[in-house]
């Protein structure tokens, strides 16, 4: 008998690799460790916070450290993950541009930028990466990645051909956009963005109104920020004729989808989409009886692309899909029709959340074992 277990992380307390090991150990115990079960351990994450680390423990790599600007120009150590054998970079922008490196009094949405991930892309050049993986999310920056193309080697000019200032709203001055001096390397890779949002550039569901404020951005920033990158966005449709303005997830990350597609030519792909191809997720699951999945809460937004509903549409055809939770919240119902067989709790009862992820890798194991146990009976 197969059983494949693919859960995400489980943030602040399991990586992905952390909560399936702790599932296999109790899976197999329940069973009353058969000889006859395989188990395969296939780390997941949807493009956020964590890939990196899941696709390290799934396929493998090394991991760089780069001195990079933060997103208030403060010096950060980011890490990325290079995998050798495929020439593969794997970056979160997060790494080097993410909301977590400020305090939240210290948040800046108008002048935060982007430069240290296009630092991270460079030094995955210089390493030899014939492709790159671009997780985009968790951001402290508005600037559509025009700080990130900067570091490759992109101006942006104002009316009178001088550089205009870091961050979001300096780009109400943008008048060119002169990549003439692009590292050239960055043509000869194939960048997939990593993206599990779809909101377009600018407007009222746009990077600066949607996300904005969580970076800090006042009513009156928000309204500077979205004009400024409207404003980017149409000197890069003129000047290099990509259109962005309209492209589903040009808003991911502060804009930052829409610089990858300017700028590294990416492709914007859900991330659980890219993790599942990565992985070899299909290949490696084929035959499997039982998959079990999970994240940190299943909700109603699970079912727009989170992990367990992409592991649960990849899963072979007649397997039975099991998804475990730290909590089930409202509207959690909806994952049943999306492919995934059962929800549930590890959690066993009324704790705290500080209880709850101290004790998280036990919680998880006691909770396998009571799959494992009712799954022997159908085995």
């Amino acid at each position: 008998m197969k059983v494949v277990i693919a859960p995400d992380s489980f943030k602040e307390s399991m990586t992905a690799m952390e909560a399936a090991q702790a599932i296999e150990r109790g899976f197999r115990q329940g069973m009353g460790n058969p000889g006859a079960l395989v188990t395969e351990l296939i780390p997941m994450a949807d493009g956020g916070e964590g890939t990196t680390q899941s696709l390290r423990d799934g396929l493998g790599g090394e991991v760089h450290a780069v001195d990079v600007s933060g997103p208030d120009g403060s010096a950060v150590k980011a890490e990325f993950v290079y995998i050798q054998k495929s020439r593969t970079a794997v970056i979160e922008m997060a790494e080097a541009s993410g909301i977590g490196l400020v305090t939240k009094k210290n948040r800046e949405p108008l002048t935060a930028s982007s430069y240290g991930t296009g630092q991270m892309i460079l030094k995955a050049l210089y390493e030899g990466a014939e492709r790159i993986i671009l997780g985009l999310g968790g951001s402290a920056t508005n600037d559509g990645g025009a700080g990130m193309a900067a570091a490759l080697g992109v101006r942006f000019l104002d009316q009178n051909g001088e550089d205009i200032a870091p961050g979001g709203a300096a780009l109400k001055h943008l008048h060119r956009i002169d990549v003439s001096g692009i590292d050239k390397r960055i043509h000869e890779v194939t960048v997939r963005a990593a993206c599990d949002v779809t909101n377009p550039l600018t407007g009222p569901e746009g990077a600066s109104a949607v996300y904005g404020p969580q970076k800090g951005a006042e009513p009156e920033d928000v309204q500077e920020l979205d004009e400024a990158l409207r404003m980017f966005g149409e000197v890069i449709e003129r000047d290099l004729h990509k259109p962005v303005l309209q492209e589903k997830g040009a808003g991911a990350a502060g804009g930052l989808g829409a610089g990858a597609i300017a700028f590294l030519n990416a492709a914007l792909e859900p991330g659980i989409d890219i993790v599942l191809e990565e992985s070899r997720f299909s290949e490696r699951s084929a035959g499997a009886s039982l998959v079990i999945t999970g994240e940190g809460k299943i909700d109603a937004q699970t079912v727009f692309g989170k992990t367990p509903v992409g592991v649960a549409k990849a899963s072979p055809p007649g397997s039975t899909v099991v998804a475990v939770a730290g909590q089930l919240g409202d509207g959690y119902e909806k994952v049943y029709e999306a492919g995934i067989d059962a929800a549930f709790s590890m959690v066993p009862g009324i704790v705290s959340l500080d209880q709850a992820m101290e004790e998280s890798i036990l919680y998880m194991e006691n909770w396998a074992r009571s799959l494992g146990g009712l799954w022997k009976t159908k085995a």
